[in-house]
């Protein structure tokens, strides 16, 4: 707070406050010591139901209006130091600091004396209302000294059905019951208005025709200035309707008791305003196991979990119910014998004509067969969405084993068909010399034989070794990435010096988790590829491996050589296939086919990008998650 706005406050008459969010004392100005008789450093840190008489529920419930609204204001007796009240007007607004921390800015004012000559006018108007009413509303009549009827008003008259002419005159006990005259209630009445000043009650009283009506009667007691009796003044009103209306809420409300009382399939019952029980019906009992002795007046917390409890729970839905007039939720609750069970709950506020909190209902209901249902059919959907992934998977794998053993077929009709023709045809060229007796060129065609023949074992050792990845598990483990690459670099040394290749590698990962043996072995086909299908006379080589969001690494292996193009680039990773443009280069085909087997069987997935002339780059992912799950297990 700046200097200038301090002083500001400090010179208005009226009590200014500060108060943090939970109607704490921050800061007082002088007028607020002087209005409440506390000294300033009394009033900071203290909360302001200081000035509610330590009301702390009538605070608590107008800083909750205030919280609620933005600004609340409420007139009402005010507590001074000194045990003095004063009637005060309190406005709460709602404020933040340099902060943003949320507060009340809280004006109190003085209005004693108005509200003294609002209640003196008040009274005064009371008064003649309540003459002006009694002609027409109220039996207004005036008794001798011995009881007998000597004015009548014409309320009276409305009121009991005589005329003035017919009731003046006698005693006022012609409007009494026979069981009245009995017990000489009369007489009774009158000998307690001499007594006390004033006789009052309500009773049966009997009209002219015979009827009875609910009276309420006043006879007061008249002395003159000698302190003698002259007489008496009666005033009567008909509450009939009153009456009626009280004897059948006390029946409506009765039957209501009776009928929540035997409700079995809910615990219906009441709490006062501190949560303390009251009531307990039949429903509650059989749900919860206390009867109505063991639980009334116990705090309703006791239906709450150990971790409820500690949470603060109970008095939080309390609290919510206070300020938006119902808390409802489902969760666990105690039973007597400590089992739990999932309940509906409902409390609602319950407050009286004066707006005054005097306590809360509550219903709960058992939903656990629900829940358990619920459970029961998550658990199935969930075995279900797991058999359909796992039906999914398999049905991949079908698929997926369903096209390698079409190739498989097209492998061995085509690529291992092809040296077979080839030894034939060189042993029928070497049958047909030898029966013409000719022995040149045999040497030839029995090394071209000899080649084709270490083909075909080539190509069998090849594609017993690509099915046997499938069949052997991942061997998990923790692998230095520089070790890695290292070894891949050092099983190609021979053909990185022939060719006198330059191998550059960089990397931002130092881990990597998988099968050792499969990843030397897919670095080394792509590196191997790339100094295969080069046309420059320095191979050059890259290899790249950074992190990706989600746990993965990616490598890229680059080279400079022929590359590859478009229409070819889905045909690279099928076994045996040889591009057109690849004839020149020595291999089996396979290698590309390989490196696809292993990323897939480490999680991940690997592609190219090329472009005829301008090298090739081939990409691939390792999902490290799933390797360090793995590897935990």
């Amino acid at each position: 707070m700046t200097i200038n706005s301090n002083l500001l406050l400090q010179s208005i008459s009226d009590a200014i406050f500060i108060l943090d969010i939970d109607g704490y004392i921050k800061f007082a100005n002088h007028a607020a010591s002087s209005i409440t008789g506390f000294p300033i450093n009394e009033l900071v840190k203290k909360h302001l139901s200081v000035l509610y008489n330590n009301d702390t529920l009538k605070t608590e419930y107008e800083l909750s209006l205030g919280r609620k609204r933005g600004r609340f204001i409420s007139e009402g007796w005010r507590a001074k130091k000194d045990g003095s009240r004063f009637w005060g007007e309190i406005t709460l607004s709602v404020v933040s600091d340099e902060k943003d921390e949320m507060g009340f800015g809280c004006l109190l004012r003085d209005v004693t004396e108005k509200k003294n000559e609002e209640l003196d006018l008040r009274k005064s108007e009371e008064n003649y209302r309540l003459m002006v009413e009694a002609v027409k509303d109220y039996g207004i009549f005036m008794l001798s000294p011995t009881g007998h009827i000597v004015t009548w008003n014409q309320g009276a008259q409305n009121l009991k059905g005589y005329s003035q002419n017919e009731i003046v005159g006698k005693h006022f006990s012609t409007f009494y019951t026979a069981e009245d005259l009995e017990d000489k209630k009369p007489e009774r009445e009158l000998k307690i208005a001499i007594e006390t000043g004033k006789y009052e009650e309500e009773g049966w009283r009997v009209k002219k025709n015979g009827s009875v009506f609910w009276a309420n009667i006043v006879i007061t007691s008249l002395f003159n200035e000698e302190n003698q009796l002259v007489g008496f003044s009666k005033v009567t009103r008909d509450l009939t309707g009153r009456k009626e209306n009280e004897e059948n809420l006390k029946q409506s409300e009765e039957r209501y008791r009776s009928l929540v009382e035997q409700v079995l399939d809910y615990g219906i019952f009441m709490m006062d305003e501190k949560g303390r029980i009251i009531s307990w019906n039949e429903g509650a009992k059989k749900l919860k196991g206390y009867t109505f002795d063991e639980i009334v007046g116990k705090y309703f917390s006791i239906f709450y979990p150990e971790e409820d409890l500690l949470n603060g729970k109970p008095a939080l839905e309390l609290k919510v119910a206070r300020a938006e007039g119902k808390y409802e939720e489902e969760g666990w609750r105690k039973r007597k014998d400590g089992t739990l069970f999932w309940a509906n709950v409902v409390i609602t506020a319950v407050y009286n004509t004066a707006g005054i909190l005097i306590g809360f209902s509550k219903v709960t209901r058992d939903l656990t067969e629900r829940k358990e249902a619920e459970r029961i059919l998550r658990d199935s959907y969930e075995r279900y969405r797991k058999l359909s992934e796992e039906l999914k998977v398999t049905n991949n794998e079908l698929t997926y084993a369903n096209g390698e053993l079409e190739q498989f077929t097209s492998i061995v009709s085509h690529d291992l068909q092809e040296p077979i023709r080839t030894i034939k045809s060189f042993l029928k060229l070497t049958q047909q010399k030898l029966n013409q007796g000719q022995y040149d060129n045999l040497a030839t065609y029995i090394n071209k034989s000899i080649n084709a023949a270490n083909r075909m074992r080539e190509l069998i050792q090849n594609l017993l070794h690509y099915s046997q990845l499938s069949k052997d598990e991942v061997a998990m483990e923790k692998i230095e990435l520089k070790e890695l690459i290292g070894q891949a670099l050092q099983n190609l040394k021979s053909a990185i010096d022939a060719c006198r290749a330059q191998v550059t590698i960089e990397t931002e990962v130092d881990v990597v988790y998988g099968d050792g043996v499969q990843l030397v072995q897919l670095i080394q086909n792509l590196v191997s590829n790339a100094l295969k299908f080069t046309a420059a006379d320095v191979p050059k080589v890259r290899i790249r491996c950074e992190k990706e969001k989600g746990g993965t690494i990616r490598f890229a292996v680059s080279d400079n050589g022929i590359g590859i193009d478009k229409d070819d680039m889905n045909k690279v990773f099928e076994i045996f296939r040889r591009l057109d443009t690849a004839w020149e280069y020595p291999g089996s085909g396979i290698g590309l086919a390989i490196c696809k087997k292993i990323v897939e069987r480490h999680g991940g997935k690997i592609w190219p990008e090329s472009a005829p002339g301008k090298g090739t780059t081939f990409y691939f992912t390792l999902n490290q998650e799933i390797k360090e799950e793995v590897l935990a297990v």
